[in-house]
C-alpha cells in the first residue's frame, strides 16, 4: 500500500507539503496542488486514519449505541444522527447492546479503546454504572430516548408520560373501559413512563387503575408482541382495547388476534407507540404514537458535536431536549362507519 512518502517522491515535492495539501489545501498552490493529487491519484493512496487519531488523540467517528437494532424506531435515529455527523465530516459507527447492560458496559469500554469523538447512547443499565465509569474518559456523551439524571451529559427524549396519556384518553373516548396494557422490561425508564401516563389517562376519565389490565414481556419485539396477544385472547374477562409500548409489540399481537379470529378494532381496538414505517402498512393500519424520531437523532448528535467543539460558539452547557409525541389514529382503533 502506497504511503504519504511515496507520493511525495513521485511528486516532487516534502511529505509536508502532501500533508498541507490533504489537510489544509488552501495553504499550497494550485499547481502544486494539482501536481501533489495526481500522484496521489496515480499511486491510489488512502491516509492511515489510525495514525491521524493517533496524533489528534481522537477519531473522527461517533458511536450510537442503540437498544435494539430490529427496532425501525432505532433506525430512524441513526439516520437523523447520521446527516448532522455528515455536514461536520464524520461517521457514525452503530451498535447494538440488545437490551443488555453488560454488552453495554463491552461496547463503551471498545469506544474508550478506540478514542470515539463522542457516544449517542440509549441506555440499557438502569444503574447507570456503566455510562458513569465511561465519562471518566473525558469523551462526551448525550443520552437519547432518555432524560438525563443530573447536569453531567445532554439529553434528548420524548415526553412518554404525555405519549401514555394520549394512546389511553384515545382509548377511552372511543368508550373502552378496560384497558390491556403490553408493557416490556420494567426497568425501562421509557415504560415506566408510558405506563405512568396511561394510568394518568384512567384517573382522568374517572376509572380506577385496575382498568389497566397489564401484560408483561421480557423483550420488545415482535415474537414477544405474539406471545403477548395469545395470553390477551385467552383473559376473562377480555379488555376490549390494548395499548403497547412499542409498535413491534403492537403488531405482533395483531397478528395473534388475527389467528384467534378477534376482530380488530370491532372486537379489540389496538393502539401501538413510535409510528413506524410498517405501523401504517399493517393488514389494519395501527393507531400509533409518534415519536420524532429522526429529529431526535439529528439533535442530540448536534449537541454531541457542539461539545467536542465541531459547531457552536462560547462555553458548552450540558442541557436536556424533551420533544412532544403526536397520536396518529388509524384503523386499528376505530370503528368503521
Amino acid at each position: 500500500m502506497a504511503g504519504i512518502k511515496d507520493v511525495a517522491r513521485r511528486a516532487g515535492v516534502s511529505v509536508g507539503t502532501v500533508s498541507n495539501v490533504i489537510n489544509r489545501p488552501a495553504s499550497v498552490s494550485p499547481e502544486t496542488r494539482s501536481r501533489v493529487q495526481a500522484a496521489i491519484d496515480e499511486l491510489g493512496y488512502v491516509r492511515s486514519e489510525s495514525a491521524r487519531q493517533l496524533r489528534a488523540g481522537s477519531s473522527r467517528i461517533v458511536a450510537l449505541l442503540v437498544l435494539d437494532m430490529g427496532n425501525p424506531f432505532f433506525v430512524d435515529i441513526a439516520r437523523g444522527a447520521e446527516r448532522a455527523a455528515r455536514r461536520a465530516g464524520l461517521g457514525v459507527m452503530v451498535c447494538n447492546s440488545d437490551q443488555s447492560a453488560a454488552e453495554e458496559a463491552a461496547y463503551l469500554s471498545l469506544f474508550a479503546e478506540q478514542r470515539v469523538l463522542g457516544v449517542l447512547v440509549t441506555p440499557a443499565d438502569p444503574t447507570g454504572k456503566s455510562l458513569e465509569d465511561f465519562g471518566r474518559h473525558g469523551i462526551p456523551s448525550v443520552l437519547v430516548d432518555r432524560v438525563a439524571s443530573g447536569a453531567t451529559s445532554c439529553a434528548v427524549s420524548v415526553d412518554d408520560v404525555h405519549g401514555g396519556t394520549l394512546a389511553v384518553r384515545h382509548l377511552v373516548a372511543a368508550g373502552h373501559r378496560s384497558i390491556a396494557f403490553v408493557t416490556g422490561p420494567p426497568e425501562l425508564r421509557q415504560i415506566q413512563d408510558r405506563r405512568k401516563g396511561a394510568l394518568a389517562a384512567l384517573h382522568e376519565a374517572g376509572l380506577p387503575p385496575e382498568a389497566l389490565v397489564e401484560i408483561s414481556t421480557g423483550r420488545l419485539d415482535v415474537a414477544a408482541g405474539r406471545d403477548a396477544g395469545a395470553r390477551l385472547v385467552g383473559l376473562v374477562p377480555r379488555p376490549t382495547a390494548v395499548f403497547c409500548v412499542n409498535d413491534l409489540l403492537a403488531l405482533g399481537v395483531l397478528q395473534s388476534l388475527y389467528a384467534a379470529g378477534v376482530k380488530v378494532p370491532q372486537d379489540m381496538a389496538i393502539v401501538g407507540y413510535d409510528d413506524i414505517e410498517f405501523a401504517a402498512a399493517a393488514a389494519v393500519p395501527l393507531t400509533s404514537v409518534r415519536q420524532p424520531a429522526v429529529l431526535m437523532g439529528r439533535m442530540a448528535a448536534e449537541l454531541l458535536l457542539e461539545e467536542a467543539g465541531y459547531g457552536g460558539e462560547g462555553e458548552h452547557l450540558h442541557r436536556g431536549v424533551m420533544l412532544q409525541p403526536e397520536l396518529v389514529v388509524r384503523a386499528s382503533s376505530i370503528l368503521p362507519h
